[in-house]
């Protein structure tokens, strides 16, 4: 079977994708030859596009002409750039039955005793503030897991994941208000994951952040230990007894088992990072159709990364449930353009220069194929960063676009597994959440395997759909939520990647 050089996403498109680094004279449609040298994954004229018209991708506006493009040449940050147009938001025009499956699919979790399901049993050290961290990290160090050795500390504990110190660089110098409220409900999220058997906070005393307010605030009393380096004694003597506190734990972290569960017990974080121009045609279309799948399985997917749904927010809104729920995430993006106006920036800054290079032209490009990862079921809520998670179904959760801040959020919101797709090779955990690595293309998935776990290129080569990849991403989730390594957890990922959103000013 012959395959064509490029892929045209829609009937109404005016530019169609490179599958592969194409020649001068390459055809790409009936009397369109390419009369540049186009980049694999970057974008081909297929008509002439006159100075301010739209240029289409996926049937909708991703940019506007900026110079005279004709057909055959490069369609990129040269000659394509951003402009206002008006949206049809729709609200519940696309809303839809969403029937479940009669046999929902199954997994092998650990059902806690207030009934919810962990897919990993970690012990975790959580810092108040960021002059606890190395003391935190001692504790957690002698627990340590060695990937390249393969010393493992806790081999008498072999049900127990890891202990795993979440430190960061904030919890003092803050105001009282939005700042602070905004990494308690983080660190509260955290203390509460389900994937943690067990939880200590560390903190030093004197911080704006004080344990005493954090717990009372989030409702943490009895849940969790609590230590400050100034009135136990010192560095010495809170390592010494963090390190007890573990060592306490671990026999009795040790005694959960795994047991058939149904999948909607499964509460998906959806993630993507160095994305590519194949990112809204291989792998974020792929994890969707999978997304699909957890949602009729009873199941939870939770979308994120407000940036880069801006400009496709009007294709969410008519997915929404409820007007009041399509306004929460129009308020959302209203929100992030007068933020981005007070900090001097714009959203459009988004794409990164390797986005760029990866063959992404504007934000509404990016956004386009960003929201793919969601499927096609109806948004039923709109939270706010770590905000818990109570409903079922799809559902989007107000983060930045960076991905280990947007991803450390829908953690504390609930999230008990991350799936993150990756075009130009990001290396990514989530701890406690098991994090899955879904590669847009075969030559990077083959240059960096060891990271990799879901090659989704095999949807550009036509070795199969996007719902049959994403059956074999679902699958996978299975697997993973049954305790499976995936390939970031062999390297031990997912402690550094711990970043709750830092508001408002340093004092």
């Amino acid at each position: 079977m012959t395959i064509s050089p490029v892929i045209r996403l829609h009937p109404d498109d005016g530019v169609v994708i490179a599958r592969a680094s194409l020649p001068p004279g390459t055809v790409v449609a009936d009397g369109v030859t390419t009369v540049d040298r186009i980049p694999s994954g970057h974008k081909i004229a297929i008509k002439p596009i006159a100075v301010g018209e739209p240029v289409i991708r996926y049937g909708q506006i991703i940019g506007f002409a900026t110079i005279p493009i004709a057909p055959g040449q490069h369609v990129h940050v040269q000659n394509c750039g951003m402009g206002d147009f008006a949206k049809d938001y729709a609200y519940c025009a696309d809303v839809k039955p969403t029937p479940n499956f009669d046999l929902p699919a199954t997994f092998e979790g650990i059902r806690r005793p207030d009934g919810r399901v962990a897919t990993r049993n970690y012990i975790g050290i959580l810092t108040s503030v960021n002059c606890s961290a190395h003391v935190a990290s001692l504790v957690a160090d002698v627990f340590k897991k060695n990937p390249f050795t393969g010393d493992n500390p806790l081999a008498d504990f072999p049900n127990v994941d890891g202990v795993v110190a979440l430190t960061h660089k904030t919890g003092c110098g803050m105001t009282q208000n939005e700042p602070l409220a905004l990494l308690r409900r983080t660190l509260g999220g955290y203390a509460r994951h389900v994937n943690f058997s067990h939880v200590i906070v560390l903190g030093l005393g004197c911080e704006v952040n004080q344990i005493g307010g954090l717990m009372e605030e989030q409702k943490l009393a009895g849940r969790l230990r609590a230590m400050d380096i100034q009135e136990v004694g010192g560095t010495r003597k809170t390592v010494e007894a963090g390190i007890a506190f573990v060592r306490e734990a671990l026999a009795d972290a040790n005694k959960v088992k795994r047991e058939t569960v149904p999948a909607s017990e499964l509460t998906v974080a959806l993630q993507c990072g160095g994305s590519d121009g194949y990112s809204g045609v291989s792998a974020n279309p792929a994890l969707g159709a999978a997304s699909d799948l957890v949602v009729r399985h009873g199941g939870t997917v939770i979308l994120s990364e407000t940036p880069e749904t801006y400009g496709a927010e009007h294709l969410l809104t008519r997915r929404a449930v409820s007007r009041e729920v399509g306004e929460k995430l129009v308020d959302l993006m209203r929100w992030w353009d007068e933020y981005t106006t007070r900090e001097g920036a714009e959203m459009n800054a988004n794409p990164s220069p390797g986005n760029k290079a990866g063959g992404l032209t504007t934000i509404l490009e990016k956004s386009l194929g960003a929201m793919a990862k969601a499927g096609t079921t109806n948004l039923v809520e709109v939270l706010r960063y770590a905000e818990p998670v109570t409903k079922r179904g799809f559902v989007f959760m107000d983060t930045p676009g960076y991905d280990p801040v947007a991803a450390t959020g829908q953690v504390a919101g609930g999230a008990n597994l991350v799936c993150f797709t990756t075009g130009r090779g990001s290396v990514f955990g989530c701890k406690p959440a098991p994090s899955i690595k879904l590669a847009t293309n075969t030559p990077m998935y083959k240059r960096m395997e060891e990271d990799m776990d879901v090659n989704c290129g095999t949807i550009l080569e036509g070795e199969e759909s996007v719902e049959q990849c994403g059956k074999r991403i679902f699958d996978l989730i299975l697997k993973t939520a049954s305790g499976q390594p995936t390939k970031s957890e062999s390297f031990d990922f997912g402690g550094a990647e711990f970043a709750p959103w830092v508001l408002g000013a340093t004092m």
